[in-house]
Protein backbone atom coordinates (compact mmCIF):
# COMPACT_ATOMS: atom_id res chain seq x y z
CA UNK A 1 0.00 0.00 0.00
CA UNK A 2 1.43 3.57 -0.85
CA UNK A 3 2.06 5.94 1.81
CA UNK A 4 0.17 8.35 1.31
CA UNK A 5 -2.37 5.87 1.80
CA UNK A 6 -1.59 5.36 5.83
CA UNK A 7 -3.18 6.89 8.05
CA UNK A 8 -2.22 7.72 11.45
CA UNK A 9 -3.75 7.33 14.85
CA UNK A 10 -3.27 11.26 15.14
CA UNK A 11 -5.39 11.74 11.69
CA UNK A 12 -7.56 8.90 12.81
CA UNK A 13 -8.14 11.25 15.30
CA UNK A 14 -8.65 14.84 13.71
CA UNK A 15 -10.81 13.64 11.25
CA UNK A 16 -13.30 11.49 12.60
CA UNK A 17 -13.69 13.02 16.43
CA UNK A 18 -16.76 14.14 16.78
CA UNK A 19 -16.35 17.73 17.96
CA UNK A 20 -19.13 16.81 21.45
CA UNK A 21 -19.65 13.27 21.58
CA UNK A 22 -21.26 11.43 24.63
CA UNK A 23 -18.63 10.82 27.90
CA UNK A 24 -18.93 7.15 27.67
CA UNK A 25 -17.93 6.52 24.16
CA UNK A 26 -15.18 9.54 24.69
CA UNK A 27 -13.66 8.02 27.63
CA UNK A 28 -14.13 4.20 27.18
CA UNK A 29 -14.33 3.89 23.48
CA UNK A 30 -12.87 6.58 21.09
CA UNK A 31 -9.32 5.73 22.25
CA UNK A 32 -9.01 2.01 21.79
CA UNK A 33 -11.36 2.36 18.65
CA UNK A 34 -9.20 4.96 17.48
CA UNK A 35 -5.96 2.60 17.51
CA UNK A 36 -7.88 -0.30 16.13
CA UNK A 37 -9.16 1.91 12.96
CA UNK A 38 -5.67 2.39 11.66
CA UNK A 39 -4.84 -1.35 10.83
CA UNK A 40 -8.13 -1.75 9.42
CA UNK A 41 -7.95 0.80 7.18
CA UNK A 42 -3.92 0.19 6.47
CA UNK A 43 -4.14 -3.07 6.07
CA UNK A 44 -7.78 -4.16 4.56
CA UNK A 45 -10.43 -3.33 2.28
CA UNK A 46 -13.45 -3.70 4.99
CA UNK A 47 -16.28 -1.33 4.57
CA UNK A 48 -18.02 0.44 7.21
CA UNK A 49 -21.21 -1.30 6.19
CA UNK A 50 -19.32 -4.79 6.76
CA UNK A 51 -18.19 -3.13 10.06
CA UNK A 52 -21.79 -2.46 10.69
CA UNK A 53 -23.42 -6.19 10.36
CA UNK A 54 -20.57 -7.60 12.08
CA UNK A 55 -21.43 -5.26 15.10
CA UNK A 56 -24.84 -6.25 14.92
CA UNK A 57 -23.91 -10.31 14.53
CA UNK A 58 -21.44 -9.65 18.33
CA UNK A 59 -25.14 -7.60 19.57
CA UNK A 60 -26.84 -11.23 18.77
CA UNK A 61 -24.05 -12.96 20.24
CA UNK A 62 -24.10 -11.33 22.95
CA UNK A 63 -28.16 -11.49 23.12
CA UNK A 64 -27.17 -15.17 23.33
CA UNK A 65 -25.50 -15.15 26.19
CA UNK A 66 -28.18 -12.35 27.70
CA UNK A 67 -31.12 -15.18 27.42
CA UNK A 68 -28.99 -17.88 29.74
CA UNK A 69 -29.24 -15.58 32.41
CA UNK A 70 -26.64 -17.19 34.55
CA UNK A 71 -23.68 -14.65 36.29
CA UNK A 72 -20.85 -15.82 33.91
CA UNK A 73 -23.11 -15.60 30.64
CA UNK A 74 -24.25 -12.36 31.79
CA UNK A 75 -20.75 -11.21 31.86
CA UNK A 76 -19.54 -12.50 28.92
CA UNK A 77 -22.82 -10.66 27.21
CA UNK A 78 -21.92 -7.84 28.88
CA UNK A 79 -18.10 -7.89 27.31
CA UNK A 80 -19.57 -8.66 23.30
CA UNK A 81 -22.35 -5.79 23.56
CA UNK A 82 -19.13 -3.41 24.68
CA UNK A 83 -17.68 -4.94 22.26
CA UNK A 84 -20.29 -4.83 20.05
CA UNK A 85 -20.63 -1.16 20.42
CA UNK A 86 -16.56 -0.61 19.98
CA UNK A 87 -17.27 -1.91 16.25
CA UNK A 88 -20.53 0.31 15.89
CA UNK A 89 -18.59 3.10 16.10
CA UNK A 90 -15.47 2.48 14.22
CA UNK A 91 -17.36 1.90 11.30
CA UNK A 92 -18.32 5.70 11.45
CA UNK A 93 -15.03 6.45 11.75
CA UNK A 94 -13.53 4.40 8.66
CA UNK A 95 -16.48 6.19 6.75
CA UNK A 96 -15.02 9.82 8.00
CA UNK A 97 -11.43 8.83 7.15
CA UNK A 98 -11.99 7.17 4.11
CA UNK A 99 -15.05 9.38 2.43
CA UNK A 100 -16.49 6.32 1.93
CA UNK A 101 -19.56 7.24 4.05
CA UNK A 102 -23.05 6.75 2.37
CA UNK A 103 -27.07 7.55 2.93
CA UNK A 104 -27.53 4.19 3.25
CA UNK A 105 -24.79 3.26 5.62
CA UNK A 106 -25.81 5.86 7.59
CA UNK A 107 -29.68 4.21 7.51
CA UNK A 108 -28.26 0.61 8.06
CA UNK A 109 -26.48 1.91 11.13
CA UNK A 110 -29.53 3.62 12.25
CA UNK A 111 -31.74 0.10 12.09
CA UNK A 112 -29.16 -2.14 12.87
CA UNK A 113 -28.42 -0.34 16.23
CA UNK A 114 -32.26 -0.32 17.04
CA UNK A 115 -32.41 -3.95 16.41
CA UNK A 116 -29.98 -4.91 18.60
CA UNK A 117 -31.10 -2.68 21.40
CA UNK A 118 -34.47 -4.61 20.74
CA UNK A 119 -32.84 -8.25 20.50
CA UNK A 120 -31.06 -7.69 23.79
CA UNK A 121 -33.73 -5.74 25.79
CA UNK A 122 -35.86 -8.95 25.16
CA UNK A 123 -33.41 -11.69 25.84
CA UNK A 124 -31.45 -10.18 28.83
CA UNK A 125 -35.34 -9.60 30.59
CA UNK A 126 -36.86 -12.57 28.92
CA UNK A 127 -33.77 -14.66 30.52
CA UNK A 128 -34.66 -13.68 33.82
CA UNK A 129 -38.21 -14.08 33.40
CA UNK A 130 -37.35 -17.83 32.69
CA UNK A 131 -35.02 -18.10 35.60
CA UNK A 132 -37.38 -16.29 37.97
CA UNK A 133 -40.77 -16.25 36.36
CA UNK A 134 -41.35 -12.43 37.33
CA UNK A 135 -43.90 -10.83 34.65
CA UNK A 136 -41.52 -7.65 36.26
CA UNK A 137 -38.74 -8.79 33.85
CA UNK A 138 -40.99 -8.39 30.97
CA UNK A 139 -42.60 -4.96 31.67
CA UNK A 140 -38.68 -3.52 31.74
CA UNK A 141 -38.02 -5.33 28.46
CA UNK A 142 -41.15 -3.13 27.10
CA UNK A 143 -39.75 -0.40 28.87
CA UNK A 144 -36.52 -0.15 27.32
CA UNK A 145 -37.74 -0.68 23.72
CA UNK A 146 -39.96 2.37 24.63
CA UNK A 147 -37.34 4.76 26.19
CA UNK A 148 -35.17 4.06 23.48
CA UNK A 149 -36.91 4.74 20.54
CA UNK A 150 -38.28 7.60 22.19
CA UNK A 151 -34.78 9.10 22.61
CA UNK A 152 -33.92 8.91 19.35
CA UNK A 153 -37.64 10.09 18.06
CA UNK A 154 -36.84 12.98 20.13
CA UNK A 155 -33.53 13.62 18.43
CA UNK A 156 -34.83 13.27 15.07
CA UNK A 157 -37.84 15.90 16.10
CA UNK A 158 -35.95 18.31 17.51
CA UNK A 159 -33.01 18.76 14.64
CA UNK A 160 -36.48 18.77 12.69
CA UNK A 161 -37.26 22.05 15.11
CA UNK A 162 -34.31 23.56 14.99
CA UNK A 163 -34.36 23.62 11.11
CA UNK A 164 -37.68 24.80 11.29
CA UNK A 165 -36.42 27.71 13.69
CA UNK A 166 -33.42 28.60 11.64
CA UNK A 167 -35.84 29.44 8.57
CA UNK A 168 -37.90 31.99 10.64
CA UNK A 169 -34.59 33.21 11.66
CA UNK A 170 -33.77 33.86 7.81
CA UNK A 171 -37.43 35.04 6.91
CA UNK A 172 -37.24 37.29 9.81
CA UNK A 173 -33.99 38.64 8.42
CA UNK A 174 -35.70 38.70 4.98
CA UNK A 175 -37.99 41.11 6.39
CA UNK A 176 -35.79 43.59 8.49
CA UNK A 177 -33.60 43.92 5.06
CA UNK A 178 -36.73 45.01 3.68
CA UNK A 179 -37.79 47.63 6.24
CA UNK A 180 -34.35 49.37 6.47
CA UNK A 181 -32.85 48.27 3.06
CA UNK A 182 -29.78 46.56 4.76
CA UNK A 183 -27.90 43.89 3.20
CA UNK A 184 -28.74 40.07 3.94
CA UNK A 185 -26.10 37.42 4.86
CA UNK A 186 -28.17 33.94 3.97
CA UNK A 187 -24.97 32.16 6.69
CA UNK A 188 -25.79 34.41 9.34
CA UNK A 189 -28.85 32.88 11.43
CA UNK A 190 -27.90 34.54 14.01
CA UNK A 191 -28.08 38.51 13.83
CA UNK A 192 -29.61 40.72 11.88
CA UNK A 193 -27.56 44.01 11.05
CA UNK A 194 -29.22 47.47 10.39
CA UNK A 195 -27.31 49.69 8.41
CA UNK A 196 -24.07 51.85 9.87
CA UNK A 197 -27.00 55.19 10.12
CA UNK A 198 -29.69 53.29 11.72
CA UNK A 199 -29.64 51.75 15.00
CA UNK A 200 -27.39 48.61 16.37
CA UNK A 201 -27.38 44.67 15.64
CA UNK A 202 -30.16 42.65 16.64
CA UNK A 203 -28.67 39.77 18.82
CA UNK A 204 -31.82 36.64 18.30
CA UNK A 205 -29.83 34.69 20.85
CA UNK A 206 -32.68 31.97 20.62
CA UNK A 207 -31.32 30.25 24.62
CA UNK A 208 -31.10 33.45 26.27
CA UNK A 209 -33.92 32.80 28.84
CA UNK A 210 -32.43 29.56 29.33
CA UNK A 211 -29.32 31.00 29.75
CA UNK A 212 -31.09 33.90 32.11
CA UNK A 213 -32.81 30.98 34.76
CA UNK A 214 -29.75 28.59 34.25
CA UNK A 215 -26.15 30.56 34.23
CA UNK A 216 -24.48 28.17 36.38
CA UNK A 217 -24.77 25.41 33.88
CA UNK A 218 -22.67 27.39 31.39
CA UNK A 219 -19.80 27.45 33.31
CA UNK A 220 -20.51 23.26 33.99
CA UNK A 221 -21.12 23.45 29.72
CA UNK A 222 -18.08 24.82 28.69
CA UNK A 223 -15.66 22.49 31.18
CA UNK A 224 -17.34 19.44 29.28
CA UNK A 225 -17.04 20.34 25.42
CA UNK A 226 -13.42 21.37 26.25
CA UNK A 227 -12.97 17.93 27.39
CA UNK A 228 -15.31 16.51 23.94
CA UNK A 229 -18.33 15.63 26.43
CA UNK A 230 -21.70 16.71 25.18
CA UNK A 231 -23.96 18.49 28.05
CA UNK A 232 -26.42 15.93 27.86
CA UNK A 233 -24.77 13.07 30.01
CA UNK A 234 -27.44 10.74 29.88
CA UNK A 235 -28.05 9.84 26.40
CA UNK A 236 -29.21 6.69 24.41
CA UNK A 237 -25.45 5.96 24.74
CA UNK A 238 -25.24 5.53 28.38
CA UNK A 239 -28.83 4.37 28.71
CA UNK A 240 -28.07 1.26 26.50
CA UNK A 241 -24.27 0.81 28.36
CA UNK A 242 -25.63 0.92 31.67
CA UNK A 243 -28.38 -1.57 31.20
CA UNK A 244 -26.73 -4.07 28.90
CA UNK A 245 -22.88 -3.70 30.30
CA UNK A 246 -23.53 -2.09 33.87
CA UNK A 247 -26.81 -4.43 34.89
CA UNK A 248 -25.49 -7.55 33.79
CA UNK A 249 -21.79 -6.97 35.48
CA UNK A 250 -23.42 -6.28 38.74
CA UNK A 251 -26.05 -8.46 39.00
CA UNK A 252 -28.57 -5.34 39.69
CA UNK A 253 -30.72 -5.80 36.66
CA UNK A 254 -33.88 -4.42 37.91
CA UNK A 255 -32.37 -1.54 40.06
CA UNK A 256 -30.23 -0.03 37.13
CA UNK A 257 -32.90 -0.43 34.43
CA UNK A 258 -35.19 1.84 36.91
CA UNK A 259 -32.55 4.32 37.56
CA UNK A 260 -31.03 4.48 34.34
CA UNK A 261 -34.40 4.58 32.50
CA UNK A 262 -35.61 7.55 35.37
CA UNK A 263 -32.10 9.05 34.16
CA UNK A 264 -32.50 8.76 30.70
CA UNK A 265 -36.55 10.62 31.26
CA UNK A 266 -35.29 13.41 33.17
CA UNK A 267 -32.65 14.14 30.96
CA UNK A 268 -35.26 14.23 28.14
CA UNK A 269 -37.63 16.15 29.97
CA UNK A 270 -34.95 18.91 30.39
CA UNK A 271 -33.98 18.89 26.68
CA UNK A 272 -37.60 19.27 26.10
CA UNK A 273 -37.65 22.42 28.52
CA UNK A 274 -34.41 23.78 26.71
CA UNK A 275 -36.13 23.59 23.20
CA UNK A 276 -39.17 25.04 24.78
CA UNK A 277 -38.00 27.83 26.41
CA UNK A 278 -36.09 28.28 22.79
CA UNK A 279 -39.24 28.24 20.73
CA UNK A 280 -40.10 31.22 23.47
CA UNK A 281 -37.35 33.28 22.78
CA UNK A 282 -37.88 32.78 19.07
CA UNK A 283 -41.52 33.99 19.13
CA UNK A 284 -40.69 36.69 20.91
CA UNK A 285 -37.71 38.27 18.67
CA UNK A 286 -40.06 37.90 15.84
CA UNK A 287 -42.57 39.52 17.82
CA UNK A 288 -40.31 42.83 17.88
CA UNK A 289 -38.78 42.75 14.63
CA UNK A 290 -42.48 42.52 13.52
CA UNK A 291 -44.16 45.74 15.70
CA UNK A 292 -40.74 47.54 14.50
CA UNK A 293 -41.46 47.41 10.91
CA UNK A 294 -45.11 48.10 10.91
CA UNK A 295 -44.37 51.26 13.60
CA UNK A 296 -41.63 51.95 11.07
CA UNK A 297 -39.25 52.74 14.31
CA UNK A 298 -35.36 51.18 14.47
CA UNK A 299 -34.50 48.31 16.11
CA UNK A 300 -33.59 48.42 19.38
CA UNK A 301 -30.55 46.06 20.74
CA UNK A 302 -31.93 42.89 21.81
CA UNK A 303 -30.58 41.13 24.78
Amino acid sequence: MEEKNRFTVKEVQQKTYKRRDAWWTVLLVDPVASRLVVPVANHTGITPNQISLAAFLLGGVAAGFFFLGDPVSLLAGAFLYHLSFLLDCMDGKIARLKGTGSVFGMWLDYMLDRFRVVTCALALMGGQFVLTGQLFYLGLAILIIFLDMLRYMDALQFYKLRQEMKKKIRQAKRNARQAYQQPFDEEDDDTVKTPPSATPVINMDLNAAFKKRFGWYLKIRDRLERARIRPHLFSGIEYQMFIFIIAPITGWIPQITLAASLLLFLFEAALIYKMWLSTRDLHHHLKEIEESAKSETPLQRLA
